[in-house]
């Protein structure tokens, strides 16, 4: 069964630096050299229009800029800061550590933060969050999201769907669409963190979520590998990223950094870092490496659960791992 996005009642009513042309440009790639742009008053009426083959479209097209841009930035304004989770290639526990960031940053209880799922075609973060079964409401005000905890808000496609199993096959403009909504459409209420869990890559939901906070800010992206090459390569391309559209790179994570028995708590490596993993990869290129997350079978257990692994098994050095990540990124925000 395919997804379809039905629609919904729309609600009532550090910054980043100069955008970068990798963000999406007002200028079709088969324009003429002194194209107006589409959201131009002269779009379609320019002398320079005259033989573009999008002439017509961009006559008749609404013009100015996008609309919803001032409600995002109103919605917005009561979130202090806003943390992306990337990684280059998928599979290495993104998800799995935008879980657990979420939930040690919620163990505060003073502390107000909330997870936005924006892997339209791979959401997970219902089911490690234990909400796989909650749904959205709706109100004159926005949508309602689900709570993990008192103080953890939390926003995914899963909610949406009727069932886990249902594939979401949309091209770009549809999840485009589904990620301002989740932006200018949600009650999220005051925040102290809002994070972000994106799909693997750099495409079409990396590039929504920036160009519609680039006016109230990200405050830095965390990046996950697993120690291997094959996965450091695809890490280089989301540094490359962040840098080319002005995100400032908070830190990497290493994750399934070695084995640890559950019994005799003695760690072994299971996935050689045979380049040296992030370690030697950040010196490389000047970025800090975070912590290193070692696998522990428990995780995958409690994440299957929808339960906090911190919370179940503190003693864990995964545990002692993770806080120790969080506690970075707080001196890195100049949150302590």
């Amino acid at each position: 069964m395919i997804a379809v996005q039905a629609p919904l009642p729309p609600p009532s009513p550090l910054p980043l630096g100069p955008t970068s042309t990798v963000l999406p440009s007002s200028v079709p790639d088969n324009a003429p050299e002194h194209c107006p742009g589409v959201e131009s008053s002269q779009a379609g009426k320019a002398d320079a229009c005259e033989g573009c083959p999008n002439q017509a479209v961009c006559a008749e097209g609404p013009k100015g800029p996008d609309p919803d841009l001032p409600l995002i930035r109103e919605r917005m304004k009561s979130v202090k800061r806003k943390v992306l989770v990337l990684s280059g290639k998928g599979g290495v526990g993104k998800s799995t550590f935008s879980a657990g960031l979420s939930w040690a940053l919620a163990a505060d209880e003073e502390c107000q933060t909330g997870i936005m799922d924006i892997d339209i075609c791979g959401p997970s973060i219902p089911l490690l969050m234990g909400l796989s079964s909650s749904t959205i409401h709706t109100s004159s005000s926005g949508w309602s999201p689900a709570y993990a905890l008192d103080n953890l808000a939390v926003m995914s496609i899963g909610f949406l769907l009727p069932s886990n199993s249902d594939a979401v096959i949309w091209r770009g403009p549809k999840k485009n669409g589904l990620i301002k909504q989740f932006l200018k459409d949600v009650e999220w209420g005051d925040l102290d963190y809002m994070v972000v869990d994106t799909p693997p890559g750099t495409s079409d939901e990396h590039l929504s979520i920036v160009q519609y906070l680039k006016e109230t800010g990200i405050d830095g992206a965390v990046l996950v590998t697993t120690p291997q090459e094959v996965a450091l390569q695809d890490v280089r391309k989301e540094i490359d990223f962040c840098r080319k559209v002005g995100i400032p790179i908070l830190g990497l994570v290493e994750n399934m950094s070695g084995f640890v028995c559950p019994k005799c708590k003695n760690e072994n490596q299971i996935f050689a870092p045979t380049t040296g993993g992030a370690e030697a990869m950040g010196k490389e290129l000047g970025i800090e490496l975070l912590g290193k997350v070692p696998l522990d079978p428990r995780i995958g257990m409690t994440c299957d659960q929808g339960m906090s692994f911190l919370d179940e098994y503190p003693d864990s050095p995964a545990t002692v791992a993770y806080l120790d990540i969080v506690q970075r990124i707080r001196e890195i925000l100049g949150d302590e």
